[in-house]
């Protein structure tokens, strides 16, 4: 069983959320240390890398306050 495999129509809407993600963290203001984590992060899991993004990320902080 494939538990990762995004495939067809799910993976295009993951591929588009993202690239949202990686360039809301590039334009961001935080330091280049916590970019590249951010960044590595969505490229080598990105489907979890985008959700920690989404929940822990600036805006997600911000929303959590």
């Amino acid at each position: 069983m494939d538990f990762y495999n995004v495939t067809g129509i799910g993976g295009v809407v993951l591929l588009v959320l993202d690239l949202w993600a990686l360039i809301s963290v590039l334009g961001s203001g935080n330091s280049t240390g916590n970019k590249l984590l951010w960044v590595l992060l969505i490229l080598f899991l990105p489907l979890l890398g985008f959700i920690l993004w989404l929940f822990a990320g600036p805006r997600g902080r911000a929303r959590a306050l």
